[in-house]
C-alpha cells in the first residue's frame, strides 16, 4: 500500500520572516495522524527571507539533516562549527547529549529555500557530531547522502538503521525504488513532478510504503526527489 501525503495538507505557517510547511505535527501544528513515519520525525520545507534565521537554539538526541534547495545557509554551532552551506549541499548533526546552534539566511537580496529533516536516534545521549555532503555533478540516480553508524561512501553518519538517497533527474527519467522487502520507504518531492507505480505526485507531495509496494519513479518533470529507507 502506498500512502500519499499530499503538500496542500501539510500543516503551515507564515511568520513574515519564515514561510514552513510540516510534512509531520511540528511546533504549533499538531495532528495525531501524522505524527512521523518509522523513525522519520520531522520534514520541514523552509523559505528563509534574505538575512533573516534561527537565532541560537537547543537540540538533543536527535538526527538533524538540512538540505538548501536554493540559496545558501550561514550556520554556526557550540562544537565549533561555523560554514556556509550551499545549494544542493546537505548538512548533518547527531545532537545526541546536546548543542546549541544558530542558521540564518546568508544573503542579504535572496531567500533561502531548505528542507530540514528530523531522524530518530536508535541510542540517546551520543557524543554530538557534525557532518557535510556535497554534490558531484556526474552521479546519476540514487546518491546515499546520510546512512547508519558506518556513514558509507562518504555520507552523513546518523545514528539510525535508515539512509537519506537523493536522485536529480529529468522528464521521462525512470528510477528504480532501492527499498529491500521488509523495510520502509518515504518520498519526498523536493522539486518538479513524478509517478510512483502510476500515481502522481508534484512538488511538496510525499509517500509513504513498504519495499514490497513501490518500484518505479517515472519523472514527468526535471526534478530533485529524496527517499527514505527505514527499517
Amino acid at each position: 500500500m502506498i500512502t500519499i501525503r499530499k503538500s496542500g495538507e501539510r500543516g503551515h505557517a507564515n511568520h513574515g520572516w519564515l514561510d514552513t510547511y510540516h510534512t509531520f505535527s511540528f511546533a504549533d501544528y499538531h495532528d495525531p495522524a501524522h505524527m512521523g513515519f518509522r523513525a522519520l520525525r520531522v520534514i520541514n520545507e523552509d523559505r528563509i527571507a534574505a538575512g533573516e534565521g534561527f537565532g541560537t537554539h537547543p537540540h538533543r538526541d536527535m538526527e538533524i539533516l538540512t538540505y538548501i534547495l536554493e540559496g545558501q545557509l550561514q550556520h554556526r554551532d557550540s562544537m565549533g562549527n561555523g560554514r556556509v552551506i550551499q545549494t544542493g549541499e546537505v548538512q548533518g548533526m547527531s545532537a545526541g547529549a546536546g548543542i546549541t546552534h544558530s542558521e540564518f539566511n546568508a544573503s542579504r537580496a535572496e531567500p533561502c529555500h531548505l528542507l530540514q529533516i528530523w531522524i530518530m536516534p536508535h541510542t540517546k545521549n551520543v557524543m554530538p557530531s557534525y557532518g557535510e555532503w556535497k554534490p558531484v555533478s556526474k552521479e546519476k540516480g540514487w546518491i546515499l547522502v546520510a546512512s547508519g553508524e558506518d556513514g558509507k561512501g562518504g555520507s552523513i553518519r546518523i545514528h539510525q538503521d535508515a539512509k537519506m538517497h537523493v536522485a536529480t533527474a529529468d522528464k521521462n527519467e525512470t528510477l528504480e525504488i532501492p527499498i529491500a522487502p521488509g523495510r520502509f520507504g518515504w518520498l519526498q518531492i523536493a522539486k518538479g513532478e513524478t509517478e510512483l507505480n502510476g500515481q502522481r505526485l508534484n512538488q511538496g507531495d510525499g509517500a509513504a510504503f513498504s519495499g514490497s509496494d513501490a518500484k518505479t519513479l517515472k519523472v514527468s518533470q526535471n526534478g530533485t526527489f529524496l527517499l527514505f529507507d527505514l527499517a
